[in-house]
């Protein structure tokens, strides 16, 4: 599965220069067979250094790491909600995201007009996160209205829905966004298909000056203090570098890397953090063919890690011949690791582990 990470902001900001860097392929674009869906859809590559330590001790004709889609959406002007500029289509798009990747304007350029008149990050976040707040109540309002007359005649689904509808609209009056609400595992299995904006988790990619490197600057000091207090994640860049690094040879990159004392590309810190803001995590699949990085939440049992590969092993599925990482580099080889013990049959109940070598046994 794909994770679905739509890039939002105000003009101006860098949005579409980390899209662009990001499409270009980043540290990982020899390995990753990258395809365009749309003009402002891109499928990137989940950076991950284990595939390699795989590879040292399975030959393979090829490498292929778990993928993220990012979804360069239309920038936003204050009134989006009520349809001022592509507000309509810059909600529709982001409606459609498993979370969002917020690019936030953290230099000053004179050659680069801010859409405000002056660079200042947190008003930025609050211009967005309004805009996403006033199209959420109108949806909660819609359901209010719904529920309300339903609840009357006594049904009880009704009657809860309402309840938790009444508790996200104060809450988002009161200023607050809809993720950081307390809910139960009920209470957000009935909100799940409002796909609520403000209930998408977030990440702030802090767009700082080639000079601010690698540290950032105050402006995105603000930003990274923000986060903190709303248990969010932050990521410092410059996007004009991260697009100039992306064009180059690894070998290249390296020296404009230390030259800014950096220790790989911000874009693969962008990406993994996006794969973990949505609780996911990866196995491997390893053979002669290839060596694979599979998606899968965090908690998963071995069947549904086997159903992401193909319906039929989690159908059939007996067990899952299970090593790890570690295992590898200690003997070197599956065989080894069979004969020293450490090749473990899992059934249904395991839950896997991130960074699990698997290999599926199932019957249809």
């Amino acid at each position: 599965m794909a994770l679905s990470i739509g890039i939002v902001g105000l003009p101006n900001v860098g949005k579409s220069t980390i899209f662009n860097a990001l499409i270009e392929g980043g540290a990982e674009a020899a390995n990753y067979p990258f395809c365009t869906i749309e003009p402002n859809v891109g499928l990137v590559a989940v950076p991950d250094p284990r595939l390699e330590r795989i590879r040292k001790y399975i030959p393979t004709q090829k490498v292929i790491p778990a993928a993220l889609n990012v979804v360069d959406i239309a920038g936003l002007v204050r009134g989006a909600s009520k349809g001022e500029g592509l507000g309509n289509k810059f909600l529709a798009n982001i409606r459609e995201t498993d979370a969002i990747l917020m690019a936030v304007r953290c230099f000053e350029d004179d050659n680069i007009t801010h859409v405000e008149g002056n660079v200042d990050p947190i008003r930025d976040i609050e211009t967005i996160e309004v805009e996403l707040a006033i199209a959420d109540l109108e949806t909660i309002e819609k359901r209010i209205k719904r529920a309300t007359n339903t609840a009357r005649a006594g049904n009880k689904e009704a009657r809860a829905e309402l309840t938790v509808a009444e508790r996200l609209q104060a809450h988002l009056q009161a200023g607050r966004m809809a993720r950081s609400l307390e809910m139960s595992t009920e209470e957000r299995r009935i909100v799940r298909d409002y796909f609520l904006l403000t209930l998408k988790p977030v990440l702030y990619a802090c767009n700082v000056g080639e000079s601010d490197l690698p540290g950032g600057n105050a402006f995105s000091r603000l930003v990274e203090e923000r986060a903190a207090a709303e248990k969010a994640r932050t990521v410092v860049l410059c996007a004009k570098i991260e697009e100039e690094l992306a064009s180059m040879d690894p070998a290249d990159q390296q020296e404009i890397l230390e030259g800014y004392g950096l220790e790989e590309p911000a874009l693969n810190r962008l990406v993994r953090g996006s794969y973990a803001l949505l609780g996911l995590q990866s196995y491997f699949t390893a053979g002669e063919k290839e060596i694979r990085a599979w998606t899968i939440q965090v908690g998963a049992t071995a069947p549904q890690a086997a159903g992401v590969i193909h319906s039929d092993f989690e159908r059939g599925f007996i067990r899952a011949n299970t090593y790890t990482l570690a295992d590898l580099e200690q003997y070197h080889t599956e065989a080894a690791i069979r004969g020293a013990g450490k090749l473990r049959a899992e059934g249904k109940e395991y839950v896997v582990a991130n960074g699990d070598i698997l290999h599926f046994l199932f019957n249809v």
